[in-house]
């Protein structure tokens, strides 16, 4: 993908807000508590690995970051703007990859991508710029005419990574977005994000239950039955498990012998 120019400072609240405060956040299914009490910050400008096993409540959390569900209990803010009483300002600073591919597959590159800047209010002289400014120097440019279809799985994720960033959103939510890929197209993907969180300024919450895409300067979140076991930097949560990586510390909080690898060598932390 091509160069972005940083993002400039829009906001008075400056960088002291999170980009993201989850606050007391409680949600059943019927009986089942998917979510209980879950609290926690992403810092502006972060890249935070929500780490947790498939059924800790990570795409719970989503569905009410984004409200597809509604927030019953606890409070939600995006760059200080409680999702409560300023859903229209705390969702427009946010960008989503969904687990699930939400491409139109009988479209275009160039028409996902209008579409999708069409929709947050983006005329198309300034869509046609943003995907130049994205995608310069990038494979894809050439083929941004070809029909979703024609893509492999990998490509179709890095469409979509580019249309999360086509209305310069402040925040980016990531479900799961490397599951089903192959271990190249992983560490394309994760590499690119990380480019453009530094890049650009830009804060993410990358849900994962993959360890190997955690690195050593992350912020972590560690959720296992919906609650919120640890939180902060990798080598911090080592340090209060007396534990030699992250893997281990993870093991160790919640009591699983061995989260998945992703096929790869576990992550120590680096002197």
């Amino acid at each position: 993908m091509g160069s972005l120019q940083k993002r400039p400072e829009t906001r008075s609240e400056g960088r002291s807000v999170p980009a993201l405060d989850i606050s007391g956040v409680s949600h059943s299914y019927g009986e089942r508590r998917a979510l209980d009490d879950v609290s926690f910050t992403v810092p502006q400008g972060s890249f935070t690995a929500l780490l947790g096993p498939n059924g800790a409540g990570k795409s719970t959390l989503f569905s009410l970051i984004t409200r597809l569900y509604n927030t019953r209990a606890g409070e939600i803010s995006i760059l200080g703007h409680k999702l409560s009483q300023e859903p229209g300002e705390a969702l427009r600073r946010l960008g989503v990859v969904f687990q699930a591919r939400t491409l139109d597959l009988d479209l275009s590159i160039r028409q996902n991508l209008a579409y999708h800047a069409a929709l947050h209010g983006l005329p198309g002289r300034v869509a046609r710029a943003r995907t130049e400014e994205i995608l310069r120097g990038s494979d894809l440019m050439k083929r941004l005419g070809e029909k979703a279809r024609n893509l492999s799985g990998g490509q179709l994720r890095r469409v979509e990574v580019v249309r999360a960033f086509m209305h310069s959103p402040e925040l980016i939510l990531f479900d799961e977005p490397t599951v089903g890929l192959d271990i190249g197209s992983r560490a394309e993907i994760v590499a690119e994000v990380r480019r453009l969180v530094r890049q650009e300024g830009v804060s993410v919450l990358w849900a994962t239950h993959l360890i190997d895409e955690v690195e050593a300067s992350d912020r972590v979140v560690v959720l296992h039955k919906g609650k919120v076991l640890a939180e902060g930097g990798v080598a911090a949560i080592v340090a209060e498990q007396d534990a030699g990586s992250i893997r281990d510390a993870f093991a160790s909080l919640t009591g699983l012998a061995r989260p998945d690898l992703g096929n790869t060598p576990p992550l120590e932390l680096q002197p």
